[in-house]
């Protein structure tokens, strides 16, 4: 259904450092910088990237939006969590682990990347 999501940064070298641990963790490479300052990480069919705002105001983040990220393990998402975290995330809602909703028995991991758009790490077991 997507071809890629792209979130507004302030500093996007921070930014990247961020997102560099933090989906190196799910085995995702180090984002690329093309020639417009923007960060590229390509995995799994997806494209995920970093720009400052093209109309020069702040970015900020989406109130109640999500970027989600699959995790193939629990442990990758653990691994993800506790990346984002050493490299300026902070962790929000309840801890890593698991949750039972209408779509099933979930593995769920959130953050707050440096500029404050909410993300998560999330596992689907096999059915």
């Amino acid at each position: 259904m997507f071809s890629h999501v792209m979130l507004g940064a302030n500093d996007v070298e921070k930014s990247k450092a961020f997102y560099d641990a933090s989906l190196a963790a799910l085995g995702v490479r180090p984002g690329r910088t093309d020639d417009k300052g923007r960060v590229f990480y390509m995995h799994d069919g997806g494209i995920f990237m970093l720009s400052k705002p093209i109309d020069g105001e702040p970015a900020c983040h989406a109130n109640g939006g999500t970027v989600g990220f699959k995790a193939a393990t629990p442990e990758a998402a653990d691994a993800w969590h506790a990346a984002g975290v050493a490299h300026g995330g902070a962790p929000i809602e309840d801890p890593p682990g698991w949750r039972e909703n209408a779509f099933g028995r979930l593995y769920l991991a959130y953050l707050r990347d440096p500029d404050g758009n909410k993300i998560c790490a999330l596992h689907r077991p096999p059915a």
